[in-house]
């Protein structure tokens, strides 16, 4: 029953679609329904800038340490719980149950639940980030991280590592593969319209 509970709470507040609240409360926007309709950071920065991302990030990255924590990582004696609440964190950020099942890539909450259990993986998918901006093309840089990162938290962490790697990294990378639903044409009209509103009066980072 407590693992039970462990996880559902891991899914739900992995699912709390904090950049799109964040939109919403600020421009009264839908990220589905802009750029390319995925609730994500690139998607507040373009209608908000940087503060409003910073801050959403943050509690992005902390949504996905709840259900670890709850699980008793660090040094926990349920690996395997730990590692799959990590998982339904990252699944809840991906499918959140509070958008009809779209949402984001799970990169942040994936970094909240590897700093709780097995850290170097956090730093993995910093470094695949950080990499993807400068070359810029985030998509790759993350896409890198997501195929090196089980390797590296297995070598530092062994397998309970390895099993939090897993974890995080299936639900990422089938959101990659599947991404939202399929968009109407009248989704893609709506969605360039709003991307070229949002460009024109997206505030300048101060």
């Amino acid at each position: 029953m407590a693992e039970g509970v462990t996880l559902a709470v891991a899914y739900l507040v992995g699912g709390i679609p904090v950049s799109n609240l964040f939109a919403r409360l600020l421009r009264n926007a839908d990220l589905r329904q802009v750029d390319v309709g995925t609730v994500s950071a690139t998607g507040l920065y373009r209608i908000t800038g940087f503060g409003p991302l910073a801050t959403a990030g943050l509690l992005d990255i902390a949504k996905g340490a709840v259900g670890p924590v709850m699980a008793g990582a660090p040094g926990t004696d349920r690996p395997v719980l730990a590692a799959l609440s990590a998982g339904a964190a990252v699944a809840g950020h991906n499918w959140s149950p509070f958008l009809r099942f779209a949402g984001g890539r799970g990169l942040s909450p994936a970094m909240g639940a590897l700093a709780v259990i097995a850290w170097p993986g956090m730093l993995v998918l910093l470094a695949g980030l950080g990499f993807g901006k400068l070359a810029d093309h985030t998509g790759l840089g993350s896409f890198v991280a997501l195929l090196v990162l089980v390797p590296v938290v297995a070598v530092t962490h062994g397998a309970t590592g390895a099993l939090a790697g897993i974890a995080v990294v299936t639900p990422m990378l089938i959101k990659r593969m599947l991404g939202n639903a399929p968009m109407t044409g009248e989704d893609r009209g709506r969605v360039i319209a709003n991307r070229l509103l949002y460009d024109r009066d997206r505030p300048e980072p101060s």
